[in-house]
């Protein structure tokens, strides 16, 4: 019988429950093996919803497991590291939700933990593992846009009715960059497979909650490439990506949300006088990853992205933060914690 990886879920957050829990149980090579909860009756109703073999009513019961092999983190932003740190210090692989950590000096205390403790970690950015997003590396590289000039990402949702969410409250990491913001910035730097070299952010800042509610940003990437991107918890939902070049452009008009069976073109390009839709088939993008970390774990692949990507992105969310803030333009290497 082929080895599956065994999973353990630190937390019962929505995101496990609607989206990671259903693709590991749907893909090749893991299985869900226990969850956690600081409510044990969180823990054991989850489990019992959807057929995992043990509950806990603490994450460290979790991690003490043996039966456990990899912990996906779906915490709150401020509590990544530490997890992440303890998890590392159990022996147990880390898949950690997306931003991986507050700033990138912790980003990097964690990668270092875990390098120390010879496990794997990665950072939870599901939709990379979508064929769609190898496809635009494919026609970049084939020529048929001619030159990258520019990048435009978006994702907008509005949930300004529920402010009692952990996205509202600024001491966890809230925010409409550190929660969406970071999808356009990690795809631009991606595909392009360069590192910004400055950012200048304006935002929309909750008084109440002092939070970026909405932010509009300009990363600028070596060769005079720029990333725009827009980004909000209280505007209309939209979720694209554009990549312009000299001879055509590539939407996405779905870039990094989940897909059904109804979606539209998942891409459309164009090229000289000619347009043509691309659909690459439904794909279970969580699946997708749990998959690619399985085979890291098991069979000693290489993880698509490296550790040290979660550094980087992090480094650019912290100068983007720090634009939005000081309405100001910052050389990334130079933003502050």
């Amino acid at each position: 019988m082929e080895k599956k990886l065994r999973w353990g879920i630190l937390g019962t957050a929505s995101i496990a429950q609607t989206a990671f829990i259903p693709g590991v149980q749907s893909s090749r090579h893991c299985i869900v093996q226990a969850i956690a909860s600081r409510q044990p009756h969180k823990a054991a109703e989850t489990a019992e919803k959807f057929d995992i073999p043990a509950s806990y009513g603490s994450y460290e019961e979790l991690l003490r497991d043996p039966e456990v092999d990899a912990v996906y983190i779906p915490l709150p932003n401020h509590l990544h590291r530490e997890w992440t740190l303890k998890a590392a210090q159990a022996g147990k692989h880390v898949l950690c939700e997306k931003p991986a950590a507050l700033n990138a000096a912790e980003a990097e205390e964690m990668v270092k933990a875990c390098r120390e403790a010879g496990i794997i970690f990665a950072e939870a950015f599901m939709y990379r593992h979508h064929p769609k997003h190898r496809r635009i590396r494919e026609i970049v590289e084939s020529g048929e846009i001619g030159l990258i000039r520019g990048i435009h990402g978006c994702f907008t949702y509005n949930d300004i009715k529920d402010t009692t969410n952990v996205r509202y409250q600024k001491h966890m990491g809230g925010g409409s960059i550190y929660d969406v913001g970071c999808y356009p910035i990690s795809a631009a730097r991606m595909i392009l497979g360069e590192e910004p070299v400055a950012a200048s952010v304006h935002a929309f800042f909750s008084p109440e909650h002092e939070i970026d509610l909405m932010a509009s940003g300009l990363l600028e990437f070596p060769a005079d490439v720029a990333l725009t991107f827009q980004c909000g918890m209280s505007a209309s939902p939209h979720c694209m990506l554009e990549v312009q070049g000299s001879e055509g452009r590539i939407e996405l008009p779905l870039a990094f949300g989940w897909e059904h069976d109804e979606e539209p073109p998942q891409l459309i390009v164009y090229a000289g006088d000619t347009r043509r839709e691309e659909r690459l088939g439904v794909f279970n993008s969580f699946a997708l990853e749990a998959d690619a970390f399985a085979d890291a774990v098991l069979r000693d692949e290489m993880m698509p992205f490296g550790p040290e990507d979660a550094v980087s992105n992090m480094k650019a969310i912290e100068a983007c933060m720090q634009a939005a803030r000081e309405k100001m333009r910052i050389v990334i290497g130079s933003a502050q914690s």
